[in-house]
């Protein structure tokens, strides 16, 4: 595959094509998923984002496979645990974000709500391919609305451009620029499913 043929930003190195080719953009609708993704953005705060995902496994293995209901059981212990743990990002606000967060994501659901029917309730009008990287937003107005929301409900990490980058990688949004490959595969994807709701 030509380079032309992908978004500038995923030429290299391999993680990023692999990121790019098979994940960034196709539509998440569970929980789960979302649930880590908003916690591996929050880490990325700061960071490459290449930094994050050749820690990914050590970040699944360090919090439970991102499972909510455990990990917004972890305690001081559990902290410790992560801060002496060279395979993730040993930050302790970061960290403690991710606890609450797990909190905030259990919440919802024992109110018989959705974390991804919440994302995807700010999903905007879909827009014109942008032509290069200088046409792709940091944030929008529907990512601030939403990082308003999540605070609101008890999440942290979560600011505007955080948020707008998960919601580029769960296909809330499709940011594959004009004349890449995946951009088509993707908005094939988003039109085939069916959007969470809110409330589970």
């Amino acid at each position: 595959m030509n380079s032309s043929d992908r978004c500038p930003w995923a030429e290299s190195p391999p993680e990023y094509r692999r990121y790019h080719d098979e994940e960034w953009g196709r539509p998440v609708t569970d929980d789960a998923r979302v649930f880590e993704k908003l916690c591996l953005e929050g880490f990325q705060a700061g960071l490459s984002w290449l930094t994050i995902l050749r820690k990914r496994e050590a970040f699944r293995a360090a919090f439970a496979g991102f499972d909510a209901a455990a990990v917004a059981a972890f305690g001081p212990d559990d902290v410790a645990r992560l801060l002496s743990d060279a395979g993730i990002v040993r930050n302790r606000a970061k960290i403690e974000a991710t606890i609450t967060n797990a909190g905030a994501t259990v919440a919802l659901q024992g109110a018989g709500e959705s974390l991804a029917g919440l994302v995807w309730s700010f999903e905007p009008a879909a827009g014109p391919a942008p032509s290069g990287l200088s046409d792709v937003l940091a944030s929008t107005p529907e990512s601030k609305a939403l990082s308003k929301e999540l605070l609101r409900r008890g999440f942290r990490f979560v600011g505007p451009t955080t948020v707008y980058a998960a919601m580029q990688s769960l296909g809330i949004v499709n940011d594959h620029v004009a004349g890449c490959f995946a951009r088509a595969e993707c908005e094939a994807a988003r039109a085939a499913i069916r959007r969470p709701v809110g409330r589970a």
